[in-house]
């Protein structure tokens, strides 16, 4: 474990290293053949460094670019196989001290009605949320020492996991994304049932950074950049980061997010559990014209490929800020998991409570608006199983122990039943008749795939129990 305690330097993001590889791919990528010696290297699922990643960012070659983006898919399926996990993001408090220039919840934004949820409030989101079918949610909120502190959130994550619905479900994992934080309170967060902690570095462009985020604690960028090297510390093995992208310049910030991924694998022996791709979007209060670094479509299919093929192990994360055309072609580059149905404002899920139109509590505005039923579908039409699984936490298959599953590509033998087992729950409990008959055949069809015997018939039998009504089997 690393000393000291509350570790804050991050000079390993090297600013002069980060530019170097950037100018170097310009000229190696000039070289066909050895564009294609990476992609080679790549297919061992071993992984890219920094500057090999920046040399495919500057493919312009349309077999080249071919190449690598069936690689990327191949590479996907080899360690996940066809399964795509599904979650769904509750924002409990939209109460911020920061400004960041990019965000709804900034400080100053007088559009923003602030709201924090209730306990009462906080059940009647887990219930329909889990009416949705999800088991598994991303909890949000705005950095707040007053309004959200620390002791507030542990319990929001207790009422959830306490909230069980009429079929007696309940959320079964709780993945957090906050603001960076001490050692003591990651480890207190480790003891409330932690899933994933999650933080984007949003810029690691220290000039960009600092002018999105010109007040509040969020503006010290040592103190945001290592915050995950304290999780870690904190006993939180499993991290996920990110970068905003439209901020600055997107060739630098993948650069930079996969020196982040190198140096965390580094340090603490595992590199990063999820990366999620989020891009610029229109919200309250936020003119999109202030931003010229914004992204093609092009240029973010790009990014998916590139961090699929030079970080294999890590879970690919793509939320609803996409369409649903962008997002059909992102899982066909390695996005391994998707929100669904999500609401990005506070108390949204519960419809019965009537809102003034001015009730403006969202970060951002969402672009693919499809319900479950119609996202499950989509996935099962295009080969795809979707998974509510829950399993690797309560397993303990979490940190270096997860990583070498992933790396090693066995972690899709337990992805793909888990997989299977959770979608027939929500069949049997919240499909219809259309998505039950669709769905039956896609598990009929997968579980024959299952290459292990004993696996392929024990998953049969626990499909049957779920059948039955039993809930929550897995491997």
């Amino acid at each position: 474990m690393y000393e000291p305690k509350q570790f804050q330097d991050a000079s390993f993001i090297d600013d002069a290293e980060i530019l170097a590889s950037l100018e170097k791919a310009k000229e190696l990528v000039k070289d066909k053949e050895y564009v294609r010696s990476l992609l080679e290297k790549a297919k061992t699922c071993k992984g890219l460094n920094h500057l090999e990643a920046a040399v495919l960012l500057e493919i312009t070659d349309p077999e080249l670019e071919k190449e690598l983006y069936a690689l990327a898919k191949e590479i996907k399926e080899k360690i996940y196989g066809k399964r795509i996990v599904l979650f769904a993001p509750l924002y409990v408090s939209n109460h911020c001290i920061n400004k960041c220039e990019y965000c709804a919840f900034h400080k100053d934004n007088p559009s923003m009605v602030r709201k924090k949820l209730t306990m009462e409030e906080i059940d009647q989101e887990a219930d329909a949320i889990l009416a949705l079918g999800h088991k598994r949610i991303a909890m949000e909120s705005g950095e707040h020492p007053v309004e959200s502190p620390l002791e507030y959130i542990i319990e929001c994550m207790e009422r959830v996991y306490a909230y069980k619905n009429s079929r007696g479900d309940s959320i079964r994992r709780i993945n957090v994304n906050i603001a960076a934080t001490t050692v003591e309170e990651y480890e207190k967060l480790k003891a409330a049932d932690i899933g994933t902690f999650i933080l984007f570095q949003e810029s690691f462009h220290r000039p960009t950074y600092a002018k999105m985020h010109p007040v509040g604690p969020k503006s010290n960028y040592d103190w945001h950049t290592t915050a995950l090297h304290r999780a870690q510390q904190g006993g939180i093995d499993d991290v996920g980061t990110g970068v905003l992208y439209g901020l600055y310049d997107y060739k630098y910030e993948l650069v930079a997010q996969l020196m982040y991924a190198e140096h965390m694998e580094k340090m603490f022996g595992v590199g990063p559990h999820t990366i999620s791709v989020p891009r610029m979007r229109m919200a309250e209060g936020v003119d999109l014209d202030k931003f010229p670094y914004l992204l093609t479509d092009e240029q973010f299919l790009r990014i998916i490929a590139v961090i699929r093929v030079t970080t294999p192990y890590t879970g690919m994360i793509l939320s609803t800020r996409e369409t649903p055309e962008t997002r059909k072609k992102a899982l066909e580059l390695g996005i391994s998991q998707v929100s669904a149905a999500s609401c990005t404002g506070i108390g949204g899920y519960h419809k019965d409570v009537a809102r003034p139109k001015s009730d403006h509590t969202a970060q951002f505005q969402v672009s693919d608006e499809r319900t479950p039923e119609e996202i499950l579908t989509w996935l099962c039409e295009d080969g795809y199983i979707p998974s509510f699984c829950t399993a690797c936490y309560r397993e303990g298959r979490t940190g270096d122990r997860f990583m070498y599953l992933a790396k090693s590509g066995e972690i899709k033998n337990i992805c793909q039943p888990n997989a299977l087992m959770t979608f027939k729950e929500y069949l049997v409990g919240y499909g219809s008749e259309d998505l039950k008959k669709l769905g039956q055949t896609v598990i009929e069809k997968e579980l024959e795939k299952i290459p292990d015997e004993k696996t392929r018939e024990l998953t049969r039998e626990r499909l049957q129990q779920i059948e039955e009504g039993e809930q929550d089997l897995y491997f």
